[in-house]
This record gives C-alpha cells, sequence and structure tokens, in this order.
C-alpha cells in the first residue's frame, strides 16, 4: 500500500475509534490521540486538505510535512516527523541548512486527495511569487522546537488543480492557526478556497479565511487584526461586508491565534476566531452570504487553495500559518470546539525548557550592569529596543516585552540572534544603528543586522555583543534607547563614558515564565 493511502486508511480507522468512543459516552476529551482530521472526520466532515509546518494533524499521520531548498546548491529535502502523529522534525532542516540558508518550497498535504501547495506563480495583481525562509519563524510546540511559515510580501503558495475542495456553492469549513503579531492593512493575507487561474474571475469565486488590518468595508470596530471571508472583491465581516457587531475588535497582537470560517456555499456563513493557547471560539457573524452585491448566494466557487496572497496573488500582505485545514461540508460546532482544544493542548508558544544562557533555544532577559540601572532590562516597546526597571510587581506585558529566545546567528551559527518571546519571528536587528524588533524577512541584510556575537563584558562583568556586520560597534544602552555603539565616534550614543559599563550586560534567568 502506497504510504498515503495507508495513512488514510488508518486516519479512517481512528475516526471510526472516536466514533465509537463517543456512541458509547466516553466523552471527547479522553480521546487525546484524535487531532483535528480525526476530529472532523468523525463529525462527518473528512479534510480535503492540512497543512501545518509544525505537527501531524492526523494521529496517525507519518508522512512529509514540507520541502525545503538549499540556497547554496539548489537540493531540495523533505521534512518530516519525528513520529507518526507527532511534530516537525526540525533539526533535520537545521542539519541540511546548516552554513547556507533555505527557502520552503512546498507545504504537503497529509489528507489523502494531495492538494500540496507550491510557491505561487504570477497573477492577475501580483507576479510570481518567492518561497518563505525556513528559518524566519522558529516556535515552540508541544515542547518542541518547530518552524512556522513567515510571509512577508511578494510570498506565497498555491495549487490550482486540487482533488475534494468545494466548488460552485459546495459546503466547506476551514480553520488556520495564525498569529496576530505579524499583520499589516495590506491585501491579502489568505488561507482557503480561490480561483484555479491567479485571476478574479468575479464575486463569490473565492472562500477564504482573511486575516489582517485592512477594513475593506466600513465600519470596522478596533484596530484589529480580524477574521474575515476573503469571498472575492470583499472581505466580509457580516452579509454587508461592515461589521455589525460592534464587540468585534479584533483578536489584538496575541502571538497565536485560531481564525476559522464555514460557508454552506448558499445562503450561510459564519466566523469565528479563538486564542490558540487558551480557552474556546468566538463566533464574530453567523448568517446570511453577502447581500451588499450579487454574485454571492450561491457562491461559485472554483477549488484552488491559496495561502499568503489573495485569489488574484494580491501579495502585499504579511502574516504567520502554523497549521491549517478544510474540510467537505460544515462541520459541527461541536467538533469546531473539540479542534480548539486540541490546539490549545499542543501548547503554541511553550516555554522552551531552557533559560539563563546563550545555549540556542535558551529563554533569557538582558541586564544592564552600569552603575545607574542595575534594575533595567532591554525590552521592546512601539517595536523599538529600549531599556526600563522590571520588577517582580511589573505587569505581564512588561515581563514578556523583556525576555527573549536565543537562536543560532541568523547569518553566523557561532553567534546569536535573539527572537522576541510574545512576538513570534520578531527579532532585535540594528537600523541606522538603533536596535529594534522587526519580522524577519530572509534578506542577507536583515540576517546580519540580527546577528550578534557574544565576548566577555568589556567592564569585566557579564557579556558584551558585537554586531555581526560591524564589529567594533556593541549593543549598547544610551538615554534609555538601545544601539550598536563604538568606543567614542560622532553619534551621541558612541560616548566614550560609562562605555564599558554600557554595553556589558547580565544574562539572567527571563521575567517571562
Amino acid at each position: 500500500m502506497f504510504p498515503r493511502l495507508r495513512t488514510a486508511a488508518l486516519a479512517a480507522l481512528s475516526a471510526l475509534v472516536t466514533v465509537l468512543a463517543l456512541a458509547v459516552g466516553i466523552p471527547q476529551a479522553q480521546a487525546a490521540s484524535s487531532l483535528p482530521c480525526d476530529i472532523y472526520a468523525a463529525a462527518g466532515t473528512p479534510c480535503v486538505a492540512a497543512h501545518s509546518l509544525a505537527r501531524a494533524l492526523y494521529s496517525s499521520y507519518n508522512g512529509s510535512l514540507y520541502q525545503v531548498q538549499r540556497a547554496s546548491d539548489s537540493a531540495t529535502k523533505d521534512i518530516g516527523l519525528l513520529a507518526a502523529g507527532g511534530y516537525a522534525n526540525a533539526a533535520a532542516q537545521d542539519s541540511f541548512c546548516a552554513g547556507t540558508t533555505c527557502i520552503i518550497t512546498k507545504i504537503y498535504d497529509q489528507s489523502s486527495r494531495h492538494n500540496d501547495l507550491t510557491v505561487e506563480g504570477a497573477g492577475g495583481a501580483g507576479a510570481a511569487d518567492v518561497g518563505a525562509p525556513a528559518d524566519a519563524l522558529p516556535v515552540t510546540v508541544g515542547g518542541h522546537q518547530v518552524y512556522g511559515l513567515e510571509i512577508s510580501a511578494g510570498m506565497g503558495y498555491r495549487d490550482n488543480s486540487t482533488s475534494g475542495v468545494a466548488t460552485n456553492g459546495g459546503a466547506e469549513g476551514m480553520y488556520m492557526v495564525t498569529s496576530g503579531t505579524h499583520v499589516n492593512g495590506s491585501c491579502c493575507f489568505d488561507y482557503g478556497n480561490a480561483e484555479t487561474n491567479n485571476k478574479d474571475t468575479g464575486n463569490g469565486h473565492m472562500d477564504a479565511i482573511n486575516f489582517g488590518t485592512e477594513c475593506w468595508f466600513s465600519p470596522c470596530y478596533g484596530q484589529g487584526p480580524w477574521v474575515q471571508a476573503d469571498l472575492e472583491n470583499g472581505l466580509f465581516q457580516s452579509n454587508a461586508g461592515y461589521s455589525t457587531n460592534s464587540s468585534n475588535t479584533g483578536t489584538g497582537a496575541l502571538p497565536f491565534v485560531t481564525a476559522l470560517l464555514k460557508n454552506n456555499g448558499q445562503d450561510h456563513f459564519a466566523l469565528k476566531w479563538g486564542n490558540a493557547q487558551s480557552g474556546g471560539l468566538t463566533t464574530t457573524y453567523s448568517g446570511s452570504e453577502p447581500t451588499n452585491a450579487s454574485g454571492y448566494s450561491p457562491m461559485h466557487q472554483e477549488g484552488a487553495i491559496v495561502l499568503g496572497t489573495g485569489g488574484d496573488n494580491s501579495n502585499g500582505s504579511i502574516g504567520s500559518f502554523f497549521e491549517g485545514v478544510m474540510t467537505s461540508g460544515i462541520p459541527t460546532d461541536a467538533a469546531d470546539n473539540s479542534v480548539q482544544a486540541n490546539i490549545v493542548s499542543v501548547g503554541y508558544g511553550g516555554a522552551t525548557g531552557s533559560t539563563g544562557t546563550l545555549t540556542p533555544g535558551s529563554e533569557i532577559s538582558l541586564k544592564a550592569t552600569t552603575s545607574c540601572c542595575t534594575s533595567d532590562y532591554i525590552r521592546h516597546q512601539n517595536n523599538t529596543a529600549v531599556v526600563s526597571a522590571i520588577t517582580s510587581s511589573s505587569s505581564a506585558l512588561d515581563k514578556n516585552d523583556a525576555t527573549w529566545i536565543v537562536r543560532r546567528g541568523l547569518a553566523d551559527a557561532s553567534c546569536v540572534s535573539f527572537e522576541s518571546r510574545n512576538y513570534p519571528g520578531d527579532f532585535l536587528r540594528h537600523y541606522n544603528y538603533q536596535l529594534l524588533r522587526q519580522p524577519m524577512t530572509g534578506t542577507t541584510q536583515f540576517r546580519q543586522d540580527a546577528t550578534f556575537c557574544p565576548t566577555t563584558g568589556k567592564s569585566g562583568t557579564g557579556t558584551s555583543f558585537a554586531s555581526y556586520n560591524y564589529p567594533t560597534k556593541f549593543i549598547r544602552h544610551y538615554d534609555y534607547n538601545v544601539y550598536i555603539a563604538g568606543d567614542g565616534g560622532s553619534n551621541a550614543w558612541d560616548s566614550a563614558t560609562s562605555w564599558t559599563d554600557d554595553v556589558s550586560w547580565v544574562v539572567s534567568a527571563p521575567w517571562a515564565p
């Protein structure tokens, strides 16, 4: 039996076991081996697409999750799982990509439909896309370091020749786990059903989840980001287009968000979201198809799958993707709730298990050693790195902002980079000598700007961090901001006064749990 057919058969058996367990009164929560596609299959709405860089979405799946391509020789490698039904073997990627860089060239469909996503070609609104950098979004899931997919403008994935995906008014559901910290207001960070020719072919020809801060129809409430339905020629928060729910102010800057859309293709769609780290789902809209224009009732889906762009390859958006599925038919609310519970249970963004050292994967805080400022730590604030006092009585947000995850240097594995604890995929990098918190784009410039090489503290205490591409400049606090600074120079922050103390830091246990 072919591996994927065997996987599908085992998945069907797992779903049957779940159904039988429910029939005899065993609570769903006790079916610990049931993963999202097992749950949906048991509810009669099987997955027709299941994509994830982080983990298996069927308890029996033991195939590849995604493919990476190496810059040094263009060789490719499939990245699989540590065990059936488990988590990505990120170490295989790290080994294959060591000494060079990799991009993600394919995301495998775990269902038997083989709806694999590859880098998207040119469309009506955008040139051909490029693959996302494979190491841009390290994250802990289920206690394992894995990678997510970090989309910058000009990146996207697609499959225009699918099997089983709803067309011409068919019913379907879909969800994705994304992030509220890596968004913008450009079109269109989507996952779901799209046109098969990469062009806008009219109202109702798309049925995809959109996540971002673009308000297509006014009014929108709050600042977003919002879970919306991209049904083509509009991002819909209701049948009127604009939000009819003043309490839907968006998810805010949650590091991990479950975004969900379901549509019967005829006269009803619904939108839900949840914190992917805790709690349940909130329904923000459930009602008729759009009534502000024709063509949406019934829908006219074409059955392609898009990730990271609009249906016509509008590719100005940014976003993060960890996992997502599409189903045949509309899942029950109970199934959605069980899937959300499973997502929460795996612990997206959990502790790495290592603290207080410069070993990659360790969570740390960086404490100033200058006599004025021994209670101050490097933290991000409005995207800028500053130093401020952090104590046991500080807010949870302040403690998170002052916590960093040590990663292998993005430009040199013998050095280090610092990923934000509460903004997955955002790193400390210098720009015009000032340190900022920014999402990793994969460019050579970003990699160099975000890499720092540790050395003994210049004051004889702690550790100093030399800029990889400006090796005579070190991370320094000056007037409560953080720079890379030389010992003397034309810039105020290069002042020789207290320079050795200001560039020396204590690598301490993290403030965030």
